[in-house]
C-alpha cells in the first residue's frame, strides 16, 4: 500500500505539472505543452498495448513561428509583462514573460564574447576542477558537464559525495561570476544501466528498457524523480536523459537497452513520465537524440550515421517520442549527429538548419542542445571545432562538449565578426539558455535525497521488468544448487549473493549462463539470462530464457527470486526477440 500511494503521488505530481503548463500556455497565448558498456558510451555526453496510461494531455496547436527576428539589443518595452520580440516566443513548459524579459535584458547587456560563452557547455579531463572553474569565468561559459573522470572518489572506489558537492558548488560559483543572477548548468549523463557517470553510493539503476518491460508510467516517473533527487543533493541541476530513441532491434549498435521500448507510443509515454519525475525533483531533462538514433546501424561516436527514412516514416515512428516530449512541455531536446537525406543530405541533424526547422515546426519552444561535439561523426568532417558556429547558425541554442572550448568560443566570435553567424542568432540562442536558467532559479528545487535512497525502488523496477521468454511461469525454475557461467566477475559475484539469499547455492546442478554483449559467444545452458538488451536470447536453445535488463544488485535479486520460485516474472518484452513479439512474457 505504501508503494501504491507513492506511485499515485508521483502520477498526480506529473499530471498536475502537465495541467499547469497547459494553463500557462493558454494564459501566454502559446501552445499548452506544445511548441549515451564502455567508458562514457554516450557523449551525452502501461505495456506497449496500453501507453495511454502515461500519455500527455492533448496538445493545443502550436503558434506560428515569428515572421522575423530582431537583435536582442533592441529597445525593450517598459511593461515587464510584454514579451520582447527577439526571435523567441513564450515557452509553454515553464518560463513566464518575466523570465524571458529578464533574460532579454541580460543578453542585451552582454558583449559578443559573453553571449558566446552562454551557449557553450564544456567538459574537462581529470580532477583539475579549479582550472575548469577559471575557464568558465574567463569565457563566461554556461556551466560544465561532469564526466566519469571528473568524479572525486574514495580509496575503495566509491564516489566521494561530499567532495562531489564541493566540485559542483565551485563550478556553480564560477558560472555565476561577474554578477550573473541565474545559475549555471551543472550537468551529467545519468540514464541508468551502462550510462551512469556516478556510481555507488548513489543508487544503481537498471537499463532504461526496464521501464518498457515493466509497463508502468507511474513507476517510470517515480524512478525519474528518485534518480534526479540524488543528483540534486550533490549540486546538479541538469541531466542529459532520458534517451527517447525508439530502438529498431539488434541492428542498433548504439542505443540498445538505453531505449525504453521498440514501440514508439510506449517509448513516448515512458519517456515523458520519467522526464516529469526529473522535473519534479528540480533537474532539467533533455530528450535525446533527435531525430532518433535507435534506427540507424552506425554509432555516431565513431562516424556519421545516415537515416534513410522519409519524413513521413520518421514522423510515424522515430519522431513520436520527441513530439510527446514537446507536447508535455519538456525544456530541452538534444539533436543527434545523424544525417537525414530527407532533411539535408550529408549534414548531421545537429548542424542542419532543416533539422532545427523540423524541430521548431513540431512546436518546440525550449533549448535545443547538440550532442557532444567531440564525437567522431562531427570531429572528422568539421575539425578544430568549426562545427560550433555552424550548429548555432543552423538553430542550436546550447553546444555540448566541444573538443576544445577555447577554440569553439573563438570560432563563434570569428563567425559573428565575418557575418557567417548573424549576431541576432547568437543572441537568440543565449536568451533561450538564460531564460531557462532564470526560470529554473525562480522555481527552485528540493533539497534532494541521500545517496542510495532509491535502491529499494531500483529493485522494484527490476522485479517488475524481469521477463520469462521460455520456461515455467510458476514455481522454481532451478533446484537448490546451480552452476554459473558468463558475465563479468562483478555479475557473477552479485548473482552468487542474490542466489544465496534466495536459498540457491553455486557448485552443482543446471547451468545458468549470464549473457552480456549481443555478440558474446554463448555456452549451451539450461537457463540463459540476457543482462542488458534481450536480443541474444533469440539465438539461445536453453529451455529457460530470461530477460533481466540490468546488472545492478537489485536486478540479480529479482532474478534469484524468480529462479527460486519465490516470485513471478511480470515483465513483458518491449521489443521483438527473434520470432517472439513484443508483449511476450508470463501472463
Amino acid at each position: 500500500m505504501r508503494l501504491q500511494r507513492r506511485r499515485e503521488s508521483v502520477h498526480k505530481t506529473t499530471r498536475t505539472a502537465t495541467v499547469l503548463t497547459a494553463i500557462l500556455g493558454l494564459v501566454l497565448g502559446t501552445a499548452s505543452c506544445s511548441g549515451t558498456p564502455t567508458p562514457d558510451p554516450a557523449a551525452d555526453s502501461a505495456a506497449p498495448a496500453a501507453p495511454a496510461a502515461t500519455a500527455p494531455t492533448a496538445p493545443v496547436p502550436p503558434p506560428a513561428p515569428p515572421s522575423d527576428t530582431s537583435d536582442a539589443s533592441a529597445t525593450l518595452p517598459d511593461d515587464p509583462d510584454t514579451f520582447p520580440r527577439v526571435g523567441t516566443r513564450p515557452l509553454g513548459w515553464g518560463p513566464q514573460q518575466r523570465d524571458a524579459t529578464a533574460a532579454a535584458r541580460a543578453v542585451a547587456a552582454m558583449t559578443p564574447e559573453q553571449r558566446a560563452g552562454q551557449v557553450l557547455l564544456p567538459f574537462y579531463r581529470g580532477l583539475d576542477h579549479e582550472a575548469q572553474a577559471a575557464r568558465i569565468e574567463r569565457l563566461h561559459l554556461a556551466g560544465s558537464i561532469i564526466m566519469a573522470d571528473n568524479v572525486p572518489g574514495t580509496p575503495d572506489g566509491r564516489v566521494d559525495t561530499a567532495a562531489m558537492h564541493g566540485v559542483a558548488s565551485r563550478l556553480q560559483a564560477a558560472a555565476q561570476a561577474g554578477g550573473r543572477s541565474w545559475p549555471g548548468l551543472i550537468g551529467v549523463d545519468q540514464e541508468g544501466g551502462v550510462v551512469a557517470r556516478l556510481r555507488a553510493p548513489l543508487t544503481e539503476w537498471p537499463a532504461p528498457m526496464s521501464y518498457g518491460a515493466a509497463g508502468s508510467g507511474p513507476l517510470a516517473g517515480e524512478a525519474g524523480q528518485a534518480m534526479a533527487s540524488e543528483l540534486a543533493a550533490l549540486g546538479f541541476n541538469t541531466d542529459f536523459a532520458p534517451t527517447s530513441d525508439v530502438t529498431m532491434g539488434p541492428a542498433d549498435p548504439t542505443i540498445g537497452a538505453r531505449s525504453m521500448s521498440g514501440d514508439a507510443d510506449a517509448a513516448s509515454g515512458f519517456g515523458v513520465a520519467f522526464s516529469q519525475g526529473m522535473l519534479a525533483a528540480g533537474l532539467l531533462p533533455a530528450a535525446k537524440h533527435f531525430p532518433g538514433h535507435g534506427s540507424v546501424s552506425v554509432d555516431s561516436h565513431a562516424r556519421l550515421p545516415v537515416q534513410g527514412a522519409s519524413l513521413e516514416q520518421l514522423r510515424a515512428r522515430d519522431l513520436k517520442p520527441f513530439q510527446a516530449a514537446i507536447d508535455a512541455g519538456l525544456p530541452m531536446v538534444m539533436t543527434g549527429h545523424i544525417a537525414v537525406p530527407a532533411l539535408e543530405p550529408g549534414v548531421p541533424a545537429s548542424l542542419s538548419g532543416a533539422a532545427y526547422a523540423e524541430l521548431r515546426s513540431m512546436g518546440f519552444q525550449g533549448v535545443a542542445v547538440t550532442d557532444a561535439l567531440n564525437m567522431g561523426a562531427v570531429q572528422g568532417p568539421y575539425p578544430h571545432d568549426s562545427a560550433a558556429p555552424l550548429a548555432l547558425a543552423a538553430g542550436a541554442d546550447l553546444l555540448l562538449m566541444p573538443a576544445n572550448v577555447e577554440a569553439a568560443h573563438a570560432a563563434i566570435i570569428a563567425a559573428v565578426r565575418s557575418g557567417a553567424l548573424p549576431p541576432e542568432r547568437l543572441a537568440e540562442a543565449a536568451q533561450r539558455v538564460v531564460t531557462m536558467m532564470i526560470w529554473r532559479a525562480r522555481t527552485g528545487a528540493g533539497p534532494g535525497t541521500a545517496p542510495g535512497s532509491g535502491s529499494g525502488l531500483s529493485r522494484e523496477v527490476s522485479a517488475a521488468a524481469i521477463t520469462v521468454l521460455a520456461g515455467p511461469c510458476d514455481g522454481p525454475i532451478v533446484p537448490a544448487s546451480v552452476r554459473l557461467t558468463g558475465g563479468s566477475a562483478q555479475d557473477r559475484a552479485r548473482f552468487a549473493a542474490a542466489a544465496r539469499n534466495a536459498g540457491i547455492s553455486i557448485g552443482a546442478g543446471p547451468l545458468v549462463s549470464l549473457i552480456g554483449a549481443p555478440a558474446a559467444p554463448q555456452t549451451p545452458a539450461d537457463v540463459a539470462v540476457a543482462l542488458d538488451a534481450p536480443w541474444p536470447l533469440a539465438h539461445s536453445t536453453a529451455p529457460a530464457r530470461i530477460a533481466l535488463y540490468g546488472r545492478s544488485q537489485g536486478a540479480f535479486d529479482a532474478l534469484a527470486a524468480v529462479l527460486a520460485g519465490h516470485a513471478r516474472a511480470p515483465g513483458k518484452l518491449p521489443v521483438a526477440v527473434g520470432a517472439q513479439h513484443p508483449g511476450t512474457g508470463c501472463a
